[in-house]
């Protein structure tokens, strides 16, 4: 099974992708209530360079109720990361590279099918988050 759903973005802007990938989760119905600065915070706190790096928290709060619904732990699981990154295989890349977390994954690691039918919603939701964006699909793992 792959851990992520994803798109490469060649030829774009990292402050594009980050307010296109907001507005494309926003059309799903996902907020984004955290950003986390990776490149910035790994700098501050441990002196170390990385490419550029967001981690935006978004919360579908009708999915996560309903998988909260289900089974109570499930807050431990949901897909609420979704990571804009840099790719750095080549030094002057200006290609982005946008992932979040498959769903269908808090199916599997529970074995709790009753599970199966917020997992698909959210798969197809990020799934269409993503198309929006363009690019080429990447499915990791």
């Amino acid at each position: 099974m792959n851990i992520a759903l994803g798109t490469q973005l060649d030829d774009t802007d990292f402050e594009t992708a980050v307010a296109k990938t907001k507005a494309a989760l926003s059309e799903q119905g996902f907020g984004v209530l955290t950003e986390i600065d990776m490149q910035a915070t790994l700098k501050a706190k441990l002196g170390e360079d990385m490419e550029r790096y967001i981690i935006l928290g978004a919360c579908n709060p009708t999915l996560a109720h309903r998988a909260v619904g289900v089974m109570p732990q499930i807050g431990l699981l949901l897909p609420c990361n979704v990571v804009v990154r840099a790719d750095t295989s080549t030094p002057d890349s200006t290609t982005v590279i946008v992932e979040a977390m498959n769903p269908q994954i808090m199916v599997e690691v529970t074995g709790v099918p009753e599970l199966a039918a917020v997992a698909n919603d959210a798969t197809a939701r990020l799934r269409a988050a993503i198309d929006t964006l363009g690019g080429r699909t990447t499915e990791n793992m």
